[in-house]
């Protein structure tokens, strides 16, 4: 019976009663060691079992449960707890997706796949596996002592948790309040303590006499596993009174009563404690070595604190376990881990017993922590791997080992998205470096000097830290300095092979920080060191020179697939080529090929599920399709990046989608929105958010601050932005508004340069916008319209046509004026650009349009589905099964079902076969 749990009990009652109907939920139990947690899971798996045997489920449908439990001794074993977690229902991996199979094959060990390279990959099928285990009827996911998860199992049940919708799966997370344990998106739930009411009704029911109540209830302060053990220790410790914390004096009690056990009694527990996951095989072995066996822990189970059954070791509560490791001595417990290692047939599992073993450098540990740290990297568990590289790192005796795994370390704590941990791991390989040498047997010098490779690493580490934490421009001078101590003379083609690599990222840095001075310093060790120019490199150079008739006809001859440099790229830098030929192609202002090159990478991040690269794909993506017009669409584009973004901790990722987002508002004249975005955008990435505000102030008629907004422009590189071009042409109608026009000499300049450049049409046509706009002769407008006509950017064809048809109202040409009007309007109205439907009404009316209405068009049937509808609409319109769909966008096929289930009646369809046939612009 559970006492004083009332509220609690309702709410994870109504959590599994929406599961039963087929409607998903998570939910986080929080509470100090002792306060019911495990009991209220206890409580609902035994709800659910009831429900199995005949009380409802909606349906009729049996409860499944799965639990999994954390355990503190394997908080580093990677995935152990999914392997408990999944394990009984193995048979169900050949229904998943076979990217998604191979890797929980890979985790249990029950295949040979290899893991892909995506850490978030297991999140997702860990998403689809409970969902099709939903499919044959609600399914209950428990999970206590969440603190002591390891990472990786962490990570991939509050992925799933995140994006349950609606399977039929409640997920139940109990964890400690103190233990650091995190669970953002997922609501939360915190224990109290029990009021003296329910302490006293507690006691009552254990026999205690209510005269003894007041004293145990002010010891106990209303936990209830400290009401138990409190009254427990009443006869024996009649007089304690200790000015502890309530768990520290629980743990005081338990081993008080564990000392009153007979040793060889203590030793089992030992071992038990020890081995912590309850295998009953390995703490058989294991005791045989210590000369104890199984018949010696029937004290602990008359007692109450230990069970076995199931082929399992469970400690009542896992303060006892604690307890009874405390307890014991450090040479019992070494000796204790070192039995436990030499009985262990998990290779993993040795390694963690000999580390506990270890109490001072052992090459021997080392070596076994190495290769348990690649195991893990293998299955991308790697802030596991992190770890035991780490470890293994302070256990060796060999210093060019120490420099190479904790550069390694370092490495794989950034691939998990752990960078102040990266940093501080880095930072320790860095002083390695810099302190005294040491010489080896062989004659060789320890320390990153003597090992180019881990060097390079530990810069690459140190710089993305700097850029995602600290001071952008520190990335790239980290970088260069790096590169100039490994090649300090510049002689031609001496540099170490990761110099190549570390620059051009360093050229990246700078360009992405506005550093100039660091694009050029990479480019030049390019052109020296190396030994061979970089055409991307040195384009953003000549670009950083205001030369964009050199730098653009470079960036193009990179996204042609000639980098001018030899040999295969590893994963890293090949990643990077895709990310920064994703860029280029928004600089280049060819917005088609753009969208082409951001659709296929977004594809190939779908079909490979790599969750973790999809974001800057997106944010590409959306890019192009706000400069298109399909705001709808830009913004699912940007939703979904913004919720991967948050889940994989890509926190300037998730602050520069904000542009894309203040772009639209402003277009659509949201003025409240657009402020909101640029107060929560940090001043060193507000390039794009500022430009959405100089639109904005442009479309409400404020010229000035249009004007003076990116007055000066901004330095360097963030001129090129993907609304450099726009921008200029903002301020140079501003400043003709206002009478000044020669306030817009240098933005006409780099605006014409720009279009001549790139030779995109929709360019050209705006430079010659900008030019009929300063000169006030309508030829450069109708060449400017006769390029438009080869397509792209809607609405800056629509304000070619409003200032157009504004200058033929002025010279007396109503007619003409009228024509181009008409059409701005329709496409300032399809646009919903209320500021300039108002403008170009406005003017219509000036020209003798004697009905105009400044509306916008009836409601867009598409315009009525969420973000997440209107991605499930398009892909099953093309023809996608459903569960292909929740492949690609990381749902549950029901998840996907429901969506379309919800949109149909919004778009006045029954079917998928009607869905085809509807046209959604």
């Amino acid at each position: 019976m559970l006492y004083g749990r009332a509220a609690e009990q309702e709410r994870l009652a109504r959590l599994l009663a929406e599961a039963c109907a087929g409607r998903s939920g998570a939910l986080l139990l929080r509470g100090e060691a002792g306060i019911g947690k495990t009991a209220l899971l206890d409580w609902l798996a035994g709800t659910a079992a009831a429900q199995a045997h005949g009380e409802t489920t909606g349906d009729g449908r049996e409860v499944r449960v799965l639990r999994v439990t954390g355990v503190e001794p394997e908080a580093d074993l990677a995935f152990g707890g999914l392997v408990q977690l999944l394990w009984p229902v193995q048979d169900r991996l050949n229904a998943l997706p076979a990217p998604q199979a191979a890797a929980l094959r890979a985790i249990l060990g029950t295949g040979r796949e290899q893991r892909g390279p995506d850490r978030f990959l297991t999140g997702l099928a860990v998403l689809t596996v409970l969902a099709e285990l939903a499919e044959d009827g609600p399914l209950l996911c428990l999970v206590d002592d969440a603190q002591w998860l390891d990472r990786a199992t962490a990570e991939a049940l509050l992925f799933a948790a995140r994006r349950l919708a609606a399977e039929g799966v409640a997920m139940v997370l109990a964890g400690r309040d103190d233990d650091g344990f995190t669970a953002p998106g997922i609501p939360e739930l915190t224990l109290p303590r029990l009021d003296f009411e329910d302490s006293s009704r507690l006691l009552a029911d254990r026999g205690r006499a209510p005269a003894l109540h007041s004293q145990i209830i002010t010891e106990s302060a209303g936990n209830p596993l400290a009401l138990i053990e409190f009254d427990a220790a009443r006869s024996d410790q009649p007089h304690q009174h200790a000015p502890l914390p309530v768990a520290d004096r629980v743990s005081s009690a338990f081993r008080a009563r564990i000392g009153g056990l007979p040793e060889r009694t203590r030793l089992m527990m030992l071992i038990a404690a020890a081995e912590g996951r309850g295998d009953l095989p390995l703490l058989l072995r294991a005791s045989e070595l210590l000369g104890v066996d199984l018949g010696d822990l029937a004290e602990a189970e008359r007692t109450g604190l230990m069970y076995v059954m199931d082929g399992a070791v469970t400690f009542r509560h896992p303060l006892i376990a604690s307890a009874t490791y405390q307890y014991a001595v450090l040479a019992r417990r070494i000796a204790v881990h070192r039995a436990l290692a030499e009985a262990a047939t998990d290779p993993d599992c040795r390694a963690r017993h000999l580390l506990a073993v270890a109490t001072g450098p052992d090459q021997e540990a080392a070596l076994e922590l190495a290769a348990a740290a690649g195991r893990a990297r293998g299955r991308t568990a790697y802030a596991a791997a992190s770890g035991l590289f780490g470890q293994a790192a302070r256990l060796t005796t060999d210093p060019r080992q120490r420099s190479s795994w904790l550069a390694e370390a370092a490495a794989l704590a950034l691939a998990a998205g752990h960078a102040n941990q990266a940093d501080r791991l880095a930072q320790e390989a860095s002083e390695l470096a810099d302190g005294p040498a040491g010489e080896l047997a062989d004659g060789s010098v320890d320390g990153l000097a003597d090992d180019p490779a881990a060097g390079a690493r530990v810069a690459s580490v140190r710089a993305a830290v700097a850029f995602e934490l600290g001071d952008r421009n520190e990335a790239a001078h980290g970088l260069l300095a790096r590169v100039g101590n490994a090649a300090p003379n510049a002689v031609p083609n001496s540099a170490p092979p990761e110099a190549s690599g570390l620059l051009r990222t360093a050229a990246a840095y700078g360009w992405l920080a506005g550093d100039a001075d660091a694009v050029r310093t990479a480019a030049a060790r390019l052109a020296t060191a190396v030994g061979a120019a970089d055409p991307l490199v040195e384009g953003l150079e000549r670009l950083c020179e205001d030369d964009a008739e050199h730098g653009l006809p470079l960036l193009t001859r990179f996204l042609e697939g000639r980098p001018g440099t030899t040999g295969p790229r590893d994963a890293a830098e090949e990643q990077a080529v895709r990310m920064l030929a994703l860029t280029c192609g928004l600089l280049l202002g060819e917005d088609e090929a753009a969208h082409a090159l951001a659709s296929a990478e977004v594809r190939r991040c779908r079909s490979q599920a790599l969750i973790g690269q999809l974001p800057y794909a997106l944010d590409v993506l959306a890019q192009t399709l706000l400069l298109a017009g399909h705001h709808r669409d830009a913004e699912a584009a940007v939703t979904e990046a913004e919720e991967i973004a948050r889940d994989t901790g890509m926190r300037r990722r998730l602050v520069r989608l904000g542009a894309v987002r203040a772009r639209m508002a402003a277009i659509e004249g949201d003025a409240r929105r657009v402020r909101e975005l640029a107060d929560a955008t940090p001043p060193a990435l507000r390039t794009g958010v500022d430009c959405a505000l100089v639109l904005l102030d442009l479309g409400l008629g404020d010229f000035g601050s249009a004007l003076s907004r990116l007055d000066p422009p901004p330095p360097g590189p963030d001129r090129y932005t993907w609304l450099s071009l726009s921008t200029a042409a903002d301020q140079i109608e501003a400043a003709v508004r206002l009478g000044q026009p020669e306030r817009a000499e240098e933005a006409l300049r780099h605006c014409e340069s720009w279009a001549r450049a790139t030779k995109a049409p929709w360019a050209q046509a705006v430079a010659l916008r900008c030019r009929a706009l300063i000169d006030d002769r309508p030829e450069p407008y109708a060449q400017a319209l006769h390029l438009h006509e080869k397509g792209g950017r809607p609405f800056e064809r629509a304000r070619t046509e409003l200032l157009y048809g504004e200058w033929l109202r002025r010279a007396r040409r109503p007619n003409e004026a009228r024509d181009v009007l008409r059409s701005a309007l329709a496409t300032f109205e399809r646009l919903r650009a209320e500021p300039w439907v108002r403008r170009a009404a406005a003017e219509l009316r000036a020209a003798g349009e004697r009905r105009v209405a400044a509306r916008v068009p009836a409601e867009n049937p598409i315009d009525r589905l969420t973000p997440q509808e209107l991605q499930v609409v398009r892909l099953a319109r093309g023809g996608s099964s459903s569960r292909e769909i929740a492949a690609q966008l990381f749902l549950s096929r029901r998840t996907v079902e429901h969506h379309l289930y919800k949109a149909y009646p919004k778009l006045g369809v029954g079917s998928r076969r009607e869905l085809a046939r509807l046209d959604l612009g």
